[in-house]
């Protein structure tokens, strides 16, 4: 059994005027499950396929104290694109945002309308072919640890192990890459926006939670009885959601 990595969750004040503004950013559709969520995913897509990430943004009313663990890097095809990309990006709202990066990398950080940071990075290879959404980066103390953690939770292959980063994509080769970056601080707040894993068709529920357990998941120590799906928390406290097989 494996899970997949299927969509990044976000908590937003105004999912809506939220969500505009990354179908917007992605060139992706807009849709909604019910009140206070909308679901983002590219145009013509068929639910779940490692083509792409999806992106749920979920209305809560706590607001942003930290910066976020988790974040999207956008891929660009060349130097003209990175700038025209900004550009439009701040005509949609966003900001430009430090985080202590400096004034001499070559990607451009920015803000979402809500203060959610994200990247734009600067032409890649190896982002050439993931679509928007280059990567999702989630900083940690143990890239090695996460790696492991997530290479055994998941069917992605992993791909750069360092002792200062982790890669991983899927085993098909296609969508965004999954990164762990090493970061100085440590996690104090619940994450506004997390991990969404998914089983494939058929498989048992219960019995990929105690795989995923057995594993080094812990349980977030929040009421979950009014949900269908699982909180759980990787090694370093991130949660994560897992969902029912699709």
């Amino acid at each position: 059994m494996a899970t997949r990595l299927v969509q990044i969750n976000m908590k937003a004040h105004d999912d809506s005027l939220l969500g505009r503004f990354w179908a917007e950013a992605l060139g992706w559709g807009v849709d909604s499950e019910g009140p206070g969520v909308t679901n983002l995913e590219p145009v013509g897509f068929s639910y779940p396929d490692p083509v792409a990430v999806c992106i749920d943004i979920v209305a809560r009313p706590e607001a942003k104290t930290v910066k976020n663990r988790v974040h999207l890097d956008l891929a660009t095809t060349s130097l003209a694109h990175q700038a025209e990309l900004v550009a439009r990006l701040k005509d949609l709202g966003a900001t430009l945002a430090d985080v202590g990066q400096g004034g001499d990398v070559p990607w451009t950080v920015m803000a979402d309308p809500e203060g959610n940071e994200f990247c734009v990075l600067e032409p890649r290879p190896m982002y050439q072919d993931t679509g928007p959404i280059a990567t999702v980066v989630v900083d940690c103390t143990d890239p090695r640890g996460m790696a492991r953690f997530w290479g055994r939770a998941t069917d992605w292959m992993v791909h750069v192990v360092a002792d200062d980063h982790a890669t991983m994509r899927s085993a098909e080769g296609v969508g965004p890459y999954l990164e762990f970056v090493r970061t100085p601080d440590t996690k104090s707040v619940w994450n506004r926006v997390h991990l969404d894993v998914r089983p494939y068709p058929g498989d048992d529920l219960a019995a990929e939670e105690a795989r995923l357990r057995a594993l080094g998941a812990t349980d977030p120590g929040i009421d979950q009885s009014a949900i269908s799906w699982t909180v759980l928390a990787d090694p370093e406290g991130n949660e994560f959601c897992l969902l029912a097989p699709r």
